[in-house]
């Protein structure tokens, strides 16, 4: 290791955070967490699968539904595989390269899903308040173009947050206080003041996630105000109560994080692994158990797959 705390000397890596002081904890949290990230790769690959192939589902609502199951597979992969390493590790180091990486990719599927769940709550407000218009206004083309734009978001975002970091002189400490590396964590480490960095990083991390939440809201309370029978807004509550779950879990975890500059807190760790690794794996569940579609047409891809190996033997 070198990080030899000369003008222009860069660490070669970085240190990562233990989420449990003792290799007995961090075992037992290896299990555990080997189990969640198992749970979220079969899930999400399960809802992918499933809205790929039943021709009931092609609709614009489960074609938003799959991209954001791939989201979340993509965005738990960026961070499980190298915390599950780390548990059993004992030096949790990562290069100052792979640290880029790994900051840049989080942002750009963290982004490109904020942006997404934005598109799939317009998605809601079309099909409750303007049934008629639907199909007309939710067209594949439009849709394939919104989850384009949701891409794209988060890979524009993504750069600016890594360029700012990665121009940063990093002469040591190298120790990050999390298990991943993030902004706040990162730019901390920094040897010069980032005060500048911060406001940067509130106004465009922290205004996305937050902008993206109050139109979120706005567009749920648009939908039950707009519904006046008491019936009918039951029925639009139901539909959009798995959404709105999966915006709670995602987004108020980013806004606590990113949101607030020149601050850290213990339980900052503990709120990263619930929006990085539990939420992806949460998202398959809330869908499937609420969505009785998505349980059919699964139902349907088994049947499918028992008639396809009995018909092979």
């Amino acid at each position: 290791m070198d990080f030899r705390k000369k003008n222009g000397t860069r660490v070669n890596e970085f240190l990562l955070a233990a989420i449990s002081p003792t290799w007995e904890s961090q075992v037992a949290l290896f299990v555990v967490f080997l189990l969640v990230y198992a749970v979220t790769l079969i899930g999400n690959t399960l809802i992918v699968v499933t809205v790929g192939s039943a021709p009931q589902l092609r609709t614009p609502m489960y074609f938003l539904l799959g991209n954001l199951s791939f989201l979340d597979l993509c965005y738990s992969t960026v961070t499980a595989p190298k915390m599950l390493m780390d548990f059993l590790a004992e030096k949790r180091s990562i290069s100052f390269d792979a640290c880029m990486a790994q900051l840049f990719f989080l942002h750009f599927v963290g982004a490109a899903e904020m942006f997404l769940l934005t598109v799939m709550a317009y998605d809601r407000y079309v099909a409750i308040c303007k049934p008629l218009h639907y199909p007309s206004i939710m067209n594949r083309q439009l849709c394939s173009w919104l989850v384009a734009a949701s891409w794209m978001g988060g890979l524009i975002h993504s750069t600016v947050q890594t360029i700012l970091t990665m121009r940063l002189p990093f002469c040591g400490p190298n120790w990050v206080d999390n298990f991943f590396c993030d902004v706040p964590p990162v730019i901390k480490l920094a040897c010069t003041n980032t005060y500048v960095i911060e406001l940067l990083m509130v106004s465009n991390s922290g205004l996305i996630s937050t902008g993206c939440f109050v139109i979120l809201l706005t567009s749920y309370t648009t939908i039950l105000v707009k519904i006046r029978s008491p019936d009918g807004r039951r029925k639009a509550l139901s539909v959009c109560a798995s959404h709105l779950t999966v915006v709670t879990l995602f987004f108020g975890p980013c806004i606590f994080i990113y949101a607030r500059p020149f601050s850290t807190f213990s339980v900052d760790k503990l709120v990263s692994l619930l929006y990085n690794i539990i939420t992806p794996m949460l998202n398959p569940l809330i869908y499937t158990l609420r969505n009785k579609d998505v349980k059919m047409a699964m139902r349907k891809l088994r049947s499918k797959e028992i008639i396809a190996d009995s018909d092979g033997k």
